[in-house]
């Protein structure tokens, strides 16, 4: 138990000093992009690649996958079947924003770091970043590009069918982090390894990947103030906070023991990597398709706050 308290301190601390840095203007607001799209487009990638590369196939693609994917989706309609009772009068785009907000969980920035320093092996995280990537972040923003026909007519958010469901797909391939883990599962699948110089590169530019994601996580932290009355969707961010760190964790329990039979670490990892935050990806979407920018921000801070705390409680509850 104490090495998993450990974990969690080393993990706060790191964005307490992020945080300071920010708080006390040593670092300008631009910094923290700078960093994001550092360990985005470079660290993160090669902290995959190193991984995955390293691990058997089967552990990536395998029941953590499952667990990741039963659970989001579940998450993602019994929130929207909630909504459909507590929250009357929503569009259904800005509806999706809230339901994608407890089901969506910050498995790069955060999940890194846990796996690492509280489950003991990052690799444990590349599965949900995996799914979440490749298989949730499409779906989700098809289906806001439904929802949103007519509303808008900005050509970025609203293009043709055919243009749109190819440019998602080279996205999606070309994501950075996709990429990183497709390499790494492909050197895992064929047992290669990278030597040399340039395996000593990939690793230290791999190691910069967590300080830079909790460093950057502490800064956005700075002058966010959540629940603002006059914003009127206080119930969404409450609902939305609630079903992330409370259902979905509960959900990938009982996947995880009921369908996938798992125990031990996996099970205590399964549970962990649901219980983790909003994904800061959420507002992203909310801001391009300009709907739920309010309940996205909200409650990304909010659960931001409260995820940890409560990845405590689940550690106490599980060991």
């Amino acid at each position: 138990m104490w090495d998993v308290l450990a974990g969690f301190a080393v993990v706060w601390l790191i964005i307490a000093v992020g945080y300071l840095l920010g708080r006390f203007g040593v670092l300008k607001p631009e910094a923290r992009i700078v960093m994001s799209r550092t360990a985005f487009f470079v660290a993160s990638p090669c902290l995959l690649f190193i991984t995955i590369s390293g691990s058997p196939i089967s552990e990536v693609i395998g029941p953590q996958f499952g667990v990741a994917a039963i659970s989001a989706f579940i998450t993602l309609f019994m929130f929207l079947l909630l909504g459909r009772f507590l929250l009357r009068g929503r569009r259904f785009a800005e509806q999706m924003i809230a339901a994608q907000s407890a089901a969506q969980v910050n498995g790069a920035n955060l999940g890194f770091p846990i796996a690492a320093y509280v489950l003991g092996d990052v690799a444990l995280a590349a599965p949900v970043v995996m799914f979440q990537l490749a298989l949730f972040m499409p779906i989700m923003v098809a289906s806001l590009d439904q929802a949103t026909i007519g509303t808008t007519t900005t050509s970025s958010v609203r293009p043709s069918t055919t243009r749109s469901v190819l440019r998602r797909i080279l996205q999606t391939v070309g994501n950075p982090v996709i990429l990183g883990s497709l390499l790494g599962l492909l050197f895992s699948w064929q047992q290669w390894s990278v030597v040399g110089p340039v395996a000593e590169s990939v690793e230290l530019l791999a190691g910069a990947a967590i300080p830079l994601l909790l460093l950057s996580f502490g800064l956005s932290l700075v002058g966010n103030y959540p629940l603002d009355k006059a914003a009127g969707r206080r119930r969404d961010v409450l609902l939305a906070t609630a079903v992330k760190l409370i259902v979905h964790p509960v959900l990938a329990y009982l996947v995880a023991v009921y369908l996938f039979d798992l125990d031990g670490l996996m099970l205590y990892a399964a549970v962990v990597m649901a219980s983790l935050p909003t994904a800061q990806n959420v507002l992203v979407t909310a801001v391009r398709y300009q709907t739920g920018e309010v309940i996205a921000r909200d409650t990304v801070l909010i659960t931001t706050l409260l995820g940890i705390p409560s990845m405590v409680v689940v550690a106490l509850l599980m060991t």
